[in-house]
C-alpha cells in the first residue's frame, strides 16, 4: 500500500495519495493575498488544478470540498468563480462555512478530496 505525497515541508503536503484517492491541503491564493474574493477564489482553484493534475486526477473527479470565508457575505462573489470552475454534472459533496482564516490577507481557503 503505498502513500504518494507532493510538495512535503515540515508542517504538511500540499496532496496526498492513497489507495485510489487524493487528498489536498487547504489551499489559499499565495499569489494574490490581499487580492478580492474572487481573484483569490481563482488562483486557489487554479492551484488545486495543479495538485489534482499531479496527482493523476481533475475536477472532475472531486468528491467533496470544504470552504472558509472570512466573510460569509462573500458567499456570492466566491460561487460565481466556482460555478464557472465546476464541471457541469460533476458538482461535489461540498461545505462552505464562515472562519477566521490563518492570516488576514487571506479571504478564502478551499479543501478537496479527489478520486483517482
Amino acid at each position: 500500500m503505498s502513500i504518494e505525497r507532493h510538495d512535503v515541508a515540515a508542517r504538511m503536503s500540499q496532496a496526498v495519495v492513497h489507495n485510489g484517492t487524493a487528498y489536498l491541503a487547504g489551499q489559499v491564493a499565495f499569489d494574490k493575498a490581499g487580492a478580492s474574493v474572487a481573484e483569490q477564489t481563482q488562483n486557489i482553484l487554479d492551484r488545486i488544478d495543479k495538485y489534482l493534475a499531479a496527482s493523476g486526477t481533475d475536477k472532475t473527479k472531486v468528491l467533496a470540498a470544504e470552504i472558509w470565508l472570512s466573510d460569509i457575505s462573500t458567499f456570492d462573489e466566491m460561487n460565481a468563480v466556482w460555478d464557472a470552475w465546476v464541471p457541469e454534472g460533476n458538482a461535489p459533496a461540498r461545505a462552505c462555512v464562515e472562519a477566521k482564516l490563518a492570516a488576514p490577507q487571506f479571504t478564502v481557503e478551499i479543501m478537496v478530496t479527489a478520486a483517482v
